[in-house]
């Protein structure tokens, strides 16, 4: 008896939900996607912090003519400890689509989250937290 198995998309790589195991965790999510292609041993993929945050930089409304909200997010992260940005370069922004991501690292979920609050004070409207809170 045979089956039938339709696929609409095959994308064997890694998800954005998984982009804080760059900093947060022994072995990425990249690096174990390679491993696990290249038939090596998988990597620890436990936390090396207690906590973690990631938050989606969203791309604003073009129409607007500013990026105000993103430049004043990534200068104010720089000066928080235990965080990180990555940020696409991608040739074009649209609302919210995904431009980068900003990771937090901190002792427990309590000062990460503190981070993450003090880094959106002013947040711009229409700019969820798309954050994953490990820990």
């Amino acid at each position: 008896m045979g089956y039938l198995v339709l696929l609409n998309e095959v994308a064997p790589r890694p998800h954005n939900s998984g982009h804080h195991t760059i900093e947060a965790c022994y072995t990425s999510q990249y690096e174990q996607h390679l491993r696990a292609i290249l038939g090596l041993p998988l990597g620890d993929p436990s936390m090396k912090t207690p906590a973690a945050i990631m938050y989606n930089i969203l791309g604003e409304d073009e129409r607007l003519g500013s990026t105000w909200f993103i430049d004043q997010l990534m200068k104010k992260a720089l000066d928080l400890p235990g965080v990180s940005i990555h940020w696409y370069d991608k040739p074009e922004m649209r609302k919210q689509r995904k431009m980068g991501h900003i990771t937090i690292l901190g002792p427990s979920k309590g000062i990460v989250k503190a981070r993450l609050d003090s880094l959106l004070e002013r947040k711009a409207p229409g700019h969820d937290a798309d954050a994953v809170f490990v820990d």
